[in-house]
């Protein structure tokens, strides 16, 4: 099978049971290390449901990236641009964003916008910096899905749990989320770095769950601490932050809805 990240063969090495009934194949890349599975013919099954019943952090993790991308947003790019949620989900962190202060607009074709209506993408909008939360793993064609990333902005925060050393095998590693079926390629730091050298971009990245994809170089050490700040919730130690959008949002909406 070709790899999907750098086209070299890559070779089968386990196989597992997803959705408790399909026995599936994984193919590992020796050259950039991507890890995939045999063509994903269950995904209609996987989706029946956009959110899978068993993310149950789902909270716990909007919560966490929304404190991460607040400190990397205002200690790297301009507070007061406009942002995007790629693959966006519920609109949790759109919403979560918004309420800390940032302009932040939602995009998913495969999930209902309950937190952010009335914030939707416009392409006409000049968009500085995506952010794409656990999506790469769910990428039946990764580079494909990144050239649609970077058509809107080179700024790319996204999440996606990287493995070190060889693959681990299903038994040992709950990310393969085998009763989802929705998880079908799965990266290391190599896999990233490729991907990043294939479009020209610097790669930033705590080398285990959040990263950074951009056309400007920053220093990776940098990133970690300021990382670690905001999971202290430090994102104003460098700059102040903009002022909360929940108000004003409610007025923009009330508005627009004719109630005032």
């Amino acid at each position: 099978m070709k790899c999907k990240i750098c086209s070299n063969e890559s070779k089968e090495i386990f196989s597992a049971k997803i959705l408790n009934k399909h026995v599936i194949k994984y193919y590992h890349c020796s050259v950039c290390d991507f890890l995939q599975t045999e063509e994903p013919f269950w995904l209609n099954e996987a989706y029946e449901s956009a959110i899978g019943i068993t993310d149950t952090g789902i909270l716990k993790r909007n919560h966490l990236f929304a404190k991460r991308s607040s400190a990397i947003i205002a200690s790297f790019y301009n507070s007061n641009k406009k942002f995007l949620d790629f693959a966006g989900g519920y609109g949790i962190f759109v919403r979560m964003m918004r309420d800390l202060g940032f302009d932040f607009y939602w995009t998913d074709p495969f999930a209902d916008n309950l937190f952010a209506k009335g914030f939707e993408h416009n392409k006409k909008d000049d968009i500085l910096l995506i952010t794409a939360f656990e999506c790469f793993e769910h990428f039946a064609d990764p580079v494909a899905e990144l050239k649609k990333m970077l058509e809107i902005s080179d700024n790319i925060i996204f999440s996606t749990r990287l493995f070190r050393g060889l693959p681990p095998k299903p038994s040992d590693w709950w990310y393969y989320s085998l009763e989802s079926g929705q998880h079908i390629s799965f990266y290391s730091t190599k896999t990233l770095k490729h991907l990043a050298d294939k479009f020209g971009l610097f790669l930033n990245s705590d080398e285990k769950a959040y990263h950074l994809l951009s056309k400007e170089m920053n220093n990776n050490l940098w990133f970690k601490v300021i990382v670690k700040l905001g999971d202290l919730g430090l994102a104003k130690i460098f700059q102040a932050g903009p002022k909360s959008r929940t108000e004003s949002d409610n007025e923009l909406l009330s508005k627009k809805s004719g109630s005032i």
